[in-house]
């Protein structure tokens, strides 16, 4: 594996401690705020959000741009936005910066996944994306753990200067070891790239991707207040938790970046059936401490044990455009993870309880193993009628065959009867 990709996955390390650190921190931020925490729970959304208008974007808007400098560019834009974070005086101001710092980790995501792809043969790009994707389970393991214990101990600012100081030592990785990348002789053409939007396999994609991440974020945003108020655990229970998520996602990670590149659909299958399962189990043992603490281990394994078998399949079916590929993906995760919390949200205010949100994550999943039957079905159609033209053609070129051979039996019998005659 390229030494690049590996850095592109250290850089996400920031991006990913960002985005998913506020489940850490809803707490804090509502008392200081002054706002509920399904409200402070829009932040998530909000970054989300800000994820699924920038990916696409900002690929279209860097298409015809250098790699390297692009990267430069967003890792830059992001550190600025932690800054304005930490110093944000009300709500909306932090909410402001969460959608501009969306803006910029989206078109990162984009590029620096078309840049990972581009690097490795087709057969390695699963293991590529599991790389990047590592990055957010490392963040999950130490970055979003050390959020929320920097919150608990020196407030939930310090966190965001944290992930500033992360994004300032990823700018400087991204500046000396990312290599300059060539544009392609030919430029992209836009018309070209949209063109995989005519296929509904990137269509299902999308909607297996944003239901897969949706259900699992619908339960993991508000797993703090549920560690506390439901399973009765202390504060200073919740980075530990959170840690073993990551560490579950890392684990995750690696077992189905080496699995999915043979056996996607099955990794995909397999993964969010056990995603479903972990969803019900804690909604069902919610007060349970040893129940909730093992299932958020399992939960964070089976969600990102998915994650490089739906980039991979994004890739596989978006293959002409590999940089709206990427930023597609990003989307598609986005919507899932503004669509879960805000579902969770909805749950919590209709006054059902904080563990009501795996159920509802759950009904998510099981949407998502619909859709992902659908598009293994379409695939074998596919895959059946091309079989059934290549019979055909090859019936075809037999069939002339034949009639050569025939036609010129019949020629040399009649030249064979004129020199007898």
């Amino acid at each position: 594996m390229p030494l690049a990709v590996y850095i592109l996955g250290l850089s996400v390390f920031a991006l990913g401690t960002s985005e998913f650190m506020l489940s850490g921190l809803l707490p804090p931020i509502a008392e200081d705020m002054d706002v509920s925490i399904p409200r402070a729970g829009l932040l998530i959304s909000a970054f989300a959000i800000g994820m699924v208008i920038g990916a696409p974007l900002l690929a279209v808007a860097t298409l015809r741009l250098p790699r390297r400098t692009t990267l430069i560019a967003l890792i830059s834009v992001f550190g600025l936005g932690q800054v304005a974070g930490a110093l944000a005086p009300t709500y909306e101001v932090l909410f402001a910066s969460r959608v501009v710092s969306a803006f910029a980790c989206a078109g990162f995501w984009a590029v620096g996944a078309a840049v990972a792809i581009a690097m490795v043969p087709v057969n390695a790009r699963a293991r590529a994306m599991a790389v990047m994707i590592g990055g957010l389970s490392i963040a999950n393991v130490l970055g979003v753990p050390l959020g929320a214990f920097l919150g608990d101990n020196l407030g939930w600012r310090s966190a965001f200067w944290a992930v500033g100081a992360a994004s300032a030592v990823a700018l400087a990785g991204v500046m000396t070891l990312i290599p300059r990348i060539p544009l392609p002789a030919e430029k992209p053409q836009l018309r070209r790239e949209m063109g995989i939007y005519r296929d509904r396999q990137v269509w299902l994609s999308v909607v297996l991707t944003a239901l897969a991440a949706g259900g699992v974020f619908c339960a993991f945003s508000y797993l703090a207040p549920l560690l506390t108020d439901v399973a009765g655990l202390d504060s200073g229970w919740v980075p530990t938790v959170l840690a073993l998520f990551g560490i579950g996602a890392l684990v995750g990670t690696t077992i189905g970046g080496r699995v999915a590149d043979a056996h996607l659909f099955g990794v995909l299958l397999s993964g969010i059936a056990a995603s479903t399962v972990f969803l019900a189990a804690l909604a069902l043992f919610a007060s349970n401490q040893a129940a909730v603490i093992t299932l958020s281990f399992l939960l964070g394994l089976s969600a990102f044990y998915t994650a490089p078998a739906l980039n991979a399949r994004m890739f596989n079916v978006a293959g002409a455009a590999p940089t709206l590929a990427g930023a597609t993906t990003t989307a598609a995760f986005n919507l899932g993870n503004t669509g879960g919390p805000w579902l969770g949200g909805a749950v919590i205010d209709a006054d059902f309880g904080f563990e009501a949100t795996a159920w509802a994550g759950a009904a998510m999943t099981v949407a998502a193993l619909a859709t992902v039957v659908v598009s293994l079905r379409l695939q074998r159609a596919r895959g059946s009628a091309s079989g059934s033209r290549l019979v055909a053609k090859g019936a075809a070129a037999k069939g002339a065959a034949v009639e050569g051979a025939s036609a010129e039996g019949a020629a040399v019998e009649s030249a064979a009867d004129c020199t007898t005659g």
